[in-house]
């Protein structure tokens, strides 16, 4: 018998909501046959079964929320008898939690990379009830009383339109105290007191506003982009870059590309095909931060963000991109693109990137500052690339104005890692290649 478990779905994603399953006790599942649907702040997708077999158990039902690595179902081998059903066990109460406040002073770097959405909340949750992460955000940032909270869901589980409607009302507010700051007295000189950071102002929708509630990729971004500023010394670097010789060859073969791949051939693949090489003379871009040490990665696994339409972003992975040339890339770099944007990505394609690029140039910004994604040390920003005026060398000596395509490249890093000079070193690297290859070879 093998036992089923809830994947990891991402780096930052702690649990899951099992939101259907594809297969019921006695079925028979052949090996990579989609098993069940499962929900998370990040994504929604189906995973296969890893075996082929009977599915034997199914641990939870449903509309349940567990912790990533829970036994979900066990499937194992037929033996031609349809086995009788095993009632799902009441899974364990989930502590309640919302995602890390920020900080109020800065940090001491983090004990370890591995990134956590969630802290103890301060709303109080009565013992034994399990709600998802989305519902215990807005329980906690509302002030509500969850034992006045009607359910209407599965098992008169609260579900999001239950918590909305009651923040609509305004009603169910907690009337747990707030604990005060111990008072000094006068004889005795107190020790240094962090001023707490001041609380959100409280916003009450009028009847000319309209709600509308953050999703679960919005909720997950904003706390992992708080986690990240206050694991990271963030830094930021740029560099500018003539494209004209990128586009001696892009333009020149641009009709062929589009007809043989059935995609056009961006400025994108280009920027990853040098980042990749660059990569390889600065090792420490990279890498990873484990408490006292730097994790060098030997394997660019290169994460590239995608646009859900304005709705969020996910990074899938471009597998040892540093075996990959430039039209290898820009087939990947495509297909992950179009599968994210129609949420057909398996879970091993979304996590594990060693570096990032998010092209906001795409959307028309000129310059930048991205946040680092936890437990890299660096993410590039692609920005618009736009004809300008550039000074060149002409034929004979002497100088020249010329009009060519220029774009910024935007970096933040983590200033535990490496200095100023190493990052801006890297940087030179990307624009010398870009600036100089013969690309023509490449596609």
């Amino acid at each position: 018998m093998t036992d089923i478990i809830l994947p990891q779905l991402g780096e930052t994603v702690t649990e899951g909501t099992i939101t259907r399953w594809f297969k019921k006790i006695g079925d028979a599942v052949a090996a990579d046959e989609p098993l069940f649907e499962v929900s998370t702040e990040k994504v929604d997708t189906e995973v296969p079964s890893p075996i082929a077999g009977i599915l034997l158990e199914i641990r939870v039902p449903e509309g349940d929320t567990v912790p990533v690595g829970t036994v979900i179902a066990v499937v194992g081998e037929s033996t031609g008898a349809t086995p009788a059903p095993v009632a799902a066990p009441t899974p364990a109460p989930v502590v309640e939690t919302a995602p890390a406040p920020a900080p109020v002073a800065a940090p001491a770097p983090a004990p370890s990379p591995a990134p956590t959405l969630v802290a103890p909340m301060a709303t109080s949750v009565p013992s034994g009830i399990v709600l998802s992460p989305v519902v215990r955000k807005l329980i906690s940032e509302n002030d509500l009383d969850v034992s006045a909270i009607a359910g209407t869901g599965p098992g008169g589980r609260i579900t999001r339109d239950d918590v909305i409607a009651v923040i609509e009302k305004g009603g169910a507010r907690s009337s747990a105290p707030t604990a005060a700051a111990p008072v000094p007295t006068a004889t005795v000189a107190p020790a240094p007191v962090r001023t707490a950071a001041a609380p959100a102002p409280r916003v009450v929708a009028g009847s000319r506003d309209e709600v509308v509630a953050l999703s679960r990729i919005r909720q997950a971004t904003g706390a992992h982009m708080l986690l990240s500023k206050s694991i990271s010394p963030h830094a930021f670097s740029v560099v500018e870059v003539d494209f004209a010789n990128v586009d001696l060859v892009r333009l020149r073969v641009k009709s062929e590309f589009k007809t043989s791949e059935g995609f056009s051939l961006t400025y994108l693949p280009f920027i990853a095909r040098a980042v990749v090489d660059a990569l390889a003379d600065f090792p420490h871009m990279n890498a990873s931060v484990a408490d006292t040490d730097l994790i060098v990665h030997r394997d660019v696994d290169l994460g590239i963000a995608v646009d859900l339409d304005y709705q969020g972003l996910l990074t899938p992975v471009v597998r040892d991109a540093e075996g990959k040339r430039l039209r290898a890339l820009s087939r990947e770099i495509n297909d992950l693109a179009t599968r994210t944007r129609s949420r057909r990505l398996s879970p091993d394609e979304i996590s594990g990137a060693t570096f990032t690029i998010t092209n906001n140039g795409s959307a028309g910004s000129v310059l930048t500052m991205p946040i680092i994604s936890q437990p890299q040390v660096a993410i590039l920003s692609t920005d618009a690339i736009v004809k300008k005026p550039v000074v060149i060398e002409v034929p004979g000596g002497g100088e020249s104005i010329a009009i060519h395509p220029v774009g910024n490249l935007a970096m933040a890093w983590d200033h535990r890692a490496f200095d100023g000079a190493y990052a801006a070193g890297f940087l030179v690297k990307v624009k010398s290649i870009l600036e100089t290859r013969d690309w023509s070879s490449e596609v």
